[in-house]
């Protein structure tokens, strides 16, 4: 029988250190929810007490006094089309730059890299005179092209490496019983993807769900944009709803929360995988 470890000193000052740190991650999702249930006058007073009633007209006064139903299909919307073409186009691209290793694929592998090192709030005038362009600004293609084309540097980067474990010979063997390569990435090399998929699917969307500033540009004035963008119209310059932004907030986090616990697994190795490979 393998003896059990005894807890040393370190052991449990890391112990501590990670529930501090848990604590401080965990105390502005339970700030925002206790003040979801709190009326703005009771939040105003006394921003960290408990509420004193269970205080719901914060979610109707939300849906009466903004077209939030509209928001949360706008975001429903661009989180998931992005996201299927994202994991529709970004996969083969790394797949091709792997797997026909070469000058061109090299340099365009290093393209998509040197992408990463560039800050959007730089190219982020030029990209939107594109988009005018191309006639989608003020439309829902507008942000779901932008979001797509943010993904595939570091999409490119942690395919590129997961597929490095991925042998040869399973693709070989699909070759020889007649698959050609687009049948063979799609039915015999993407379904081992799937931690590196999971790893995709957390990252960009809740970057696309959380993202405020692409809609609220992007987006046209005067209508209901995204659900970001509508909690925080209720912040204004001399007065502000802070129970309504708190309502908002907790109906937001609720569906992050829901996908991020389905790819949870597959997001740790895809991440693990990645770097180790890589």
């Amino acid at each position: 029988m393998k003896a059990v470890k005894k807890p040393t000193a370190r052991d449990f000052i890391l112990f501590v250190l990670l529930i501090f740190i848990s604590l401080l991650f965990l105390y502005p999702i339970l700030f925002a929810l206790q003040s979801a249930f709190k009326s703005n006058g009771e939040i105003l007073k006394n921003p960290i007490a408990l509420p004193t009633t269970f205080y719901v007209q914060n979610f109707k006064d939300l849906f009466e006094q903004s077209d939030f139903f509209t928001a949360i299909v706008h975001s429903v919307c661009l989180t998931v089309v992005s996201e299927l073409l994202i994991i529709l186009i970004v996969p083969m691209a790394a797949y091709a730059i792997d797997r026909r290793p070469g000058r061109f694929t090299g340099l365009l592998y290093t393209f998509f890299l040197a992408g990463m090192m560039v800050p959007f709030h730089l190219y982020m005038f030029p990209l939107f005179k594109e988009m005018k362009f191309f006639h989608i600004f003020g439309t829902m293609a507008g942000p779901v092209v932008s979001y797509i084309a943010g993904s595939v540097s570091f999409g490119t980067l942690l395919y590129c490496s997961f597929l490095k474990t991925v042998p040869l010979e399973i693709e070989e063997a699909a070759k020889i019983d007649g698959c050609t390569p687009f049948m063979t990435f799609w039915r015999v090399t993407f379904p081992l993807l799937g931690p590196c998929t999971g790893s995709m699917v957390i990252l960009n969307g809740l970057g696309i769900w959380n993202d405020y500033l692409m809609p609220y540009l992007v987006l046209p004035s005067g209508k209901a944009k995204t659900i970001t963008v509508e909690i925080a119209s209720f912040v204004g310059q001399y007065t502000a709803r802070w129970d309504i932004v708190f309502a908002g907030t907790i109906i937001s986090i609720v569906p992050a929360l829901i996908i991020f616990i389905m790819f949870q697994k597959y997001f740790v190795k895809g991440i693990t995988a990645g770097g180790a490979k890589g």
